[in-house]
């Protein structure tokens, strides 16, 4: 499945950049998680292994960009940023793409996120459902 190519002024939503902080990144690696198996986590186990560094809110917020983040289409740091806002992996799959810019936007402080980003989200959306109904989902 492609990315979905960008319109004039649209975030880069298949972008990648580090989305754990220098600190994490180093509790993380010195415990044997990466950004790839943090997915399979459990923020308590998480935040267990690196001796409550990282604590269990911020974990859970990993955990999500992680999650979101294996959606293709969709790199790092849209992930991160959506997690952040509150959304889940399944929320990114299913809500609305208008509300979920609109939390980012609102997360973050101003509009980074506009009406071609929306609609960029919007067709991965529908890529993933008929993906979804293609495997007999």
């Amino acid at each position: 499945m492609g990315n979905v190519q960008p319109l004039p002024g649209i975030f880069p939503l298949a972008e990648n950049r580090d989305f754990l902080s220098e600190r994490e990144w180093t509790c993380l690696r010195l415990v044997c998680y990466d950004q790839k198996t943090i997915a399979d986590a459990a923020p308590e186990e998480l935040s267990r292994a690196t001796a409550g560094q990282i604590d269990i809110t911020r974990a859970s917020v990993l955990i999500q960009a992680a999650r979101i983040a294996k959606l293709p289409g969709l790199g790092s740091w849209i992930a991160r940023l959506m997690a952040e806002s509150g959304w889940s992996e399944e929320d990114v799959r299913s809500r609305s793409a208008t509300d979920i810019m609109a939390a980012i936007n609102q997360h973050v402080g101003y509009a980074i996120c506009n009406r071609a980003t929306e609609h960029a989200l919007s067709d991965l959306q529908a890529r993933w459902s008929g993906a979804f109904l293609q495997d007999g989902g």
